[in-house]
């Protein structure tokens, strides 16, 4: 993708402005663009640190990709880990599951980073801003060795985004929304000084800042850069939030900055359709399959929900049916965005095999012999084992591929300063979330579940630190 492709992308206009000052009437010490996790996660930090900092915010209300999301987040060593027993697990653990699942091509120093990260982020979230963590332990996401799975009693994104707001709200951290931010105004010598943004009527204002922290978005709402870096998604149904238009990526471009695994995303092979829900995968990997309209299975469900967004994909119409049994069913209704589903028409009860078959759309003798098989203990010849077979009444949802969003973006220190393409870093100018590129490598197979918010909340975390300590170096948080 060249830089001219790049900046008119679907007439996405983001630009760099140079001057030696900026006329603006507000200074703030750090300027953060997103209020989604990662955006909100560092202004709550920067002012335990006693930092002044500004969020601005695209839409009337923060939401992001985290809202759309499960809301789950993977983190070793928390409070809440080891009140539910879990000692075994440490920062190096989890490092190592990020990188085996990447294949070992997720940046090491920064898988490292985000490791020891993400524990301390946690409980300091708990501890100064009530979000109280509960660890899911019924079972393990696909490529994590141990339970480390956090999310609050809901369950859902949308209650993590809303208890993040009340946090920021409670701090007294301003957070300016429909507030558009297109141009980047940078000093000769590439420090960033200010911001220029866009209210709705059209009324331009310009903020002055000491530093500048994207945790904008990725580009999976902007078709043209996913036609042009994901091709295997490029007719995928998006399960993200529209307003990830590669902002980030395209002031990358701009700026002379160095861009990594721009072929990385998180898929997912379980978007309900065509209601437009996620169908938790804790079903596939409790024993759940899926069959596609010639009544087979047609890959190892265990490898994880992001592959499996291609291997939908490519079946038959790009449609799959998950078929699952009573025990799993009352398994998916503990979560719910299940329940929304199902109370949308998603779930379908079958007796027999005959109406499963009926059901699918597939013939009763290959569907037969599919859910026999599950019941041979010796592996399936795409090496998946199975403790059981599923037994009737049988239930099924139909699924397509989705892109949820997307991995790649500037490339940062473990400290989350944007580095030139000299690998060199900015002044005072850091990624994180969304806009920086993540720890999944650069293929669709590299996502480890829950990457996506742990790129979120230990590169908030993280951001905050390393923004403070340019600002004011007494003022640094400290992880504790």
């Amino acid at each position: 993708m060249t830089k001219t492709m790049a900046l008119k992308a679907n007439g996405l206009q983001r630009g760099i402005r140079r001057a030696s000052h900026v006329d603006a009437e507000v200074h703030v010490g750090v300027a953060i663009v997103g209020g989604g996790a990662c955006g909100l996660t560092a202004a709550l930090m920067l002012t335990d640190a006693g930092v002044e900092c500004v969020v601005l915010e695209r839409d009337a209300v923060p939401s992001g990709s985290t809202a759309l999301s499960s809301g789950f987040i993977p983190a070793p060593g928390t409070r809440a880990q080891h009140a539910h027993g879990v000692t075994d697990d440490s920062p190096a653990r989890f490092a190592a599951d990020i990188q085996t699942k990447a294949h070992g091509r997720a940046p090491p120093a920064l898988a490292a980073a985000y490791a020891a990260s993400i524990g301390p982020a946690l409980d300091a979230l708990q501890a100064r801003h009530g979000l109280e963590w509960i660890l899911l332990d019924g079972f393990l996401y696909p490529g994590h060795s141990v339970h480390r799975m956090h999310t609050l009693a809901p369950k859902t994104g949308a209650a993590l985004m809303a208890s993040l707001q009340a946090a920021v709200e409670a701090a007294g951290i301003p957070v300016l929304t429909q507030a558009v931010v297109d141009t980047l105004v940078l000093d000769n010598e590439d420090r960033v000084i200010g911001i220029d943004y866009q209210r709705p009527d059209g009324h331009r204002e310009t903020l002055e800042c000491d530093a500048l922290l994207l945790a904008c978005n990725g580009f999976g709402g902007n078709a043209a850069m996913v036609r042009a870096l994901l091709p295997d998604m490029a007719h995928a149904a998006f399960g993200g939030h529209v307003g990830n238009d590669g902002s980030a990526i395209l002031w990358g471009e701009a700026l002379g900055a160095r861009l990594r695994d721009l072929g990385g995303y998180q898929g997912h092979g379980s978007w309900v359709t065509p209601q437009g829900a996620l169908m938790s995968w804790a079903v596939m990997m409790e024993g759940g399959v899926q069959i596609n309209r010639d009544g087979r299975r047609f890959h190892d469900e265990t490898q994880g929900y992001s592959e499996a967004a291609v291997q939908v994909l490519a079946q038959p119409g790009g449609i799959a049916w998950n078929v699952f049994d009573a025990p799993l069913l009352a398994l998916a209704r503990g979560f719910p965005d299940f329940c929304e589903a199902e109370a949308a028409g998603a779930l379908r009860r079958c007796e027999t095999v005959p109406e499963l078959a009926a059901c699918i759309g597939c013939e009763e003798v290959e569907l037969r012999r599919t859910l026999d098989g599950l019941r041979d203990r010796a592996p399936q010849p795409d090496g998946r084992a199975f403790a059981r077979g599923l037994d009737a009444p049988y239930f099924a949802v139909k699924v397509t591929g989705a892109l949820f969003h997307t991995q790649g973006g500037l490339d940062t220190t473990s400290d989350m300063r944007v580095l030139r393409e000299d690998g060199k870093p900015f002044a005072n100018l850091l990624a994180a979330g969304g806009a920086a590129g993540g720890v999944s490598g650069d293929a669709v197979w590299g996502y480890l579940s829950g990457n996506g918010l742990l790129s979120a909340v230990a590169g908030g975390y993280i951001a905050a630190r390393t923004a403070a300590a340019l600002i004011h170096p007494m003022k640094a948080p400290h992880a504790k």
